[in-house]
């Protein structure tokens, strides 16, 4: 029997279609259950389906957000308009993104271990899409959901996959005069240049992540967006503060290296120094499966940037704290 539905709330849109809230009631349980439906119209069904073949590959993966009920195809329905739909239906997290979870700390800056257990768990998600040939493409807080855990700890999956393209190809988001794969403050320099989807960009997108949730501050908060190009061009990366501990700076530096190939795999980045020692977690790669050893980071140095071109104005992209805002919490 077809379980009813009823709109909770709107939770927000990613790169294609928004997504709500839906209570879904069966008759053969008590309790409702809740998910989180992405729907689009017509003009963007090629790219909802690329999105949930890609999800229908990662099935069971690791830190990858999953389709309710284990139903990996789109549903056809109208809108309030008459208008032809298309929709996804996937788990609902009820901590929000992690752009909204940061929210819950003070300047938006998690706790050190919060920002090495998370980071531990995008490479474990990253390990998985780039080992079935894709490139997330877009990876950024607003596409990593936080799910809490009965014993109060919180899994983070990664969501969002309408940007992802095979490994080695082009995207057709990318323009002359808008040269990105995805978002652009989360964009590789080579990606801005070349226009193909390489798994290093994926890598460099998680170090703007990494020092995002330490610093709670946007990378290029202080560029001009028609400046930004031009600056990852000219062989610059996001600065990493001096008061960050010492392996997470290291961390960043091969995160941010300019040569691709030196920013090694997502499966080197999981042996890394800032991931292991005394916040080490059990079972790091799913599957217990077995990884090479990583080589050795290279020192990047950092170019800092252009005081004549960036200081005359500092842009604050970040949003406002929203306020009493708050997601439903489901038992």
């Amino acid at each position: 029997m077809t379980p009813k539905t009823e709109f909770v709330k709107f939770l927000g849109r990613g790169s294609v279609g928004s997504v709500n809230l839906v209570k879904y009631i069966k008759s053969d349980i008590s309790l409702p259950l809740y998910a989180a439906v992405k729907t689009a119209e017509c003009e963007e069904y090629d790219s909802l389906k690329r999105e949930i073949q890609v999800l229908s590959k990662l099935k069971g993966c690791r830190n990858i957000v999953q389709c309710y009920d284990g139903n990996y195809t789109l549903e056809e329905d109208f809108d309030v308009g008459g208008f032809r739909v298309y929709k996804m239906v996937m788990e609902y997290a009820s901590a929000g993104s992690l752009t909204t979870f940061m929210y819950n700390y003070k300047d938006y800056k998690l706790p050190d271990t919060l920002i090495r257990d998370f980071t531990r768990m995008i490479l474990q998600g990253l390990v998985s899409v780039h080992s079935h040939g894709y490139v997330h493409c877009d990876l950024k807080p607003d596409n990593l959901l936080i799910f809490p855990c009965r014993d109060q700890s919180y899994e983070l999956k990664i969501s969002d996959f309408g940007s992802s393209r095979r490994v080695g190809e082009d995207s057709d988001c990318w323009e002359v005069d808008n040269p990105y794969m995805g978002t652009p403050i989360y964009m590789s320099p080579e990606s801005v240049r070349d226009n193909v989807a390489e798994k290093a960009l994926d890598l460099w997108s998680l170090g703007c992540i990494v020092l995002e949730m330490y610093t709670g501050v946007f990378p290029w908060s202080e560029v001009y967006y028609e400046d930004l190009a031009p600056v990852l061009l000219n062989g610059e990366a996001p600065v990493i503060p001096e008061s960050l501990p010492c392996d997470a700076r290291k961390f960043l530096e091969t995160c941010f290296a300019r040569n691709p190939k030196e920013r090694g795999s997502a499966s080197d980045l999981l042996l890394h120094q800032f991931l292991r020692g005394e916040h080490k977690m059990e079972d790091t790669i799913s599957g217990g499966s077995s990884l090479p050893v990583s080589k050795k980071a290279m020192k990047l140095k950092i170019i800092p940037p252009k005081p004549p071109q960036f200081k005359h104005l500092k842009v604050k992209i970040r949003p406002p704290k929203p306020p009493a805002f708050s997601f439903i919490h489901v038992q």
